[in-house]
């Protein structure tokens, strides 16, 4: 496992060494509109959208008090500072998909001039904001929102989509090495592309049929009720990554374990519950020297920011809690996936 550097709320190193710690995965979904394009009109989501972009500074204060690295996998587009700079970053090579809805290239002319007229689709001042922070990773969520399991793309075009994304990155200096495909449509013929485009590391689905990577017409209510019902009660297991059995070969799959839902005034008084699905899965990770994998959407915060950070602090609180005791570590997906690999060479 990687070992971060002790921080003031952090504990000394781990005396059963390294192999033996538990670790916290963070990753979120960094995607304004981009990711919901296809889902609902802009006027119905402008309201989280904006939230999220208050939320996400406030988010990287609290990682930076309890020491918690994560990684922002981030649509590439969201590097252009607006429309001009987009237009030019455009492939070649689209993806033609047989549902013209998903295809955000023919809805590029109406996008804004700069970030601060269109602060839904262009982010550059927020992803400093991030890349500033200590132990933030900026990680890939492809150029446009790509989805690997509709009709009508291929490899060609998806090749091409990260191939894009990451000279928008590479311009600001930074390299994407974590990938986070949308809608967790993930492609397995398409994975050993990876590592020639610079990624070492993905994240798969967690374990259970409900999740199983699907389409979007085959994601079905039974599999979408089994999740809600998911995150508050143990039905798929606690979800640890041993880290043994993850591939000894880039890219290392970093499955996810559990997605923080967005908080719900109807559901509050389930709160509870919620949070204690989350800390039992963390403290049996912390036990057994395994990795839990959290990751959310900046936008689920969007519309209830106070008690959205109030959950994650918990979160963060408990994780602060296993460091003392276990041993517990923060680590980006890179970061895991580095060690892994390291590992498997000697």
């Amino acid at each position: 496992m990687v070992t971060t550097s002790a921080s003031s709320t952090g504990s000394s190193a781990d005396p059963r060494g390294e192999a033996a710690r538990g670790a916290l995965v963070v990753s979120l979904d960094f995607e304004l509109y981009w990711g919901l394009r296809d889902k609902q009109p802009l006027e119905a989501c402008n309201a989280s959208l904006l939230g999220a972009r208050q939320a996400i500074p406030r988010v990287l204060e609290l990682f930076t008090r309890y020491d918690v690295h994560a990684t922002w996998a981030t649509v590439g587009f969201l590097f252009c500072a607006g429309r001009e700079e987009l237009h030019a970053a455009v492939p070649a090579q689209w993806p033609d998909y047989s549902d013209d809805r998903l295809s955000p290239y023919r809805m590029l002319h109406n996008l804004g001039s700069s970030e601060e007229e269109d602060p839904y689709h262009f982010a550059p001042s927020l992803i400093s904001k991030i890349t500033s922070t200590p132990g933030q990773e900026l990680g890939c969520h492809t150029l446009s929102h790509y989805y690997c399991l509709e009709p009508g793309q291929n490899r060609e075009a998806f090749a091409a989509d990260i191939a894009a994304s990451q000279r928008l990155a590479k311009d600001r200096g930074v390299a994407l090495r974590s990938l986070v495909l949308p809608r967790n449509q993930i492609e397995p013929g398409y994975l050993d592309l990876l590592p020639g485009l610079g990624i070492i590391a993905y994240r798969g689905t967690a374990a259970g049929w409900m999740y199983k990577a699907a389409s979007c017409p085959g994601d079905t209510l039974l599999a979408r009720g089994a999740r809600l019902l998911d995150a508050y009660t143990n039905i798929s297991g606690y979800q640890g990554l041993f880290r043994e059995a993850l591939p000894r070969n880039a890219p290392v799959n970093i499955p996810a374990s559990m997605f923080l839902r967005p908080y719900s005034p109807r559901l509050a008084w389930l709160d509870g519950l919620r949070l204690r699905r989350i800390t039992k899965s963390m403290t049996h990770a912390a036990h057994h020297g395994l990795a839990y994998h959290l990751w959310w959407h900046p936008h689920n915060m969007g519309l209830h920011v106070e008690e959205s950070l109030a959950f994650i602090e918990s979160i963060l609180e408990h994780y602060a809690l296993l460091r003392e005791q276990h041993g517990m570590a923060s680590v980006g997906m890179a970061e895991l996936a580095d060690s892994v690999l390291k590992n498997s060479r000697t």
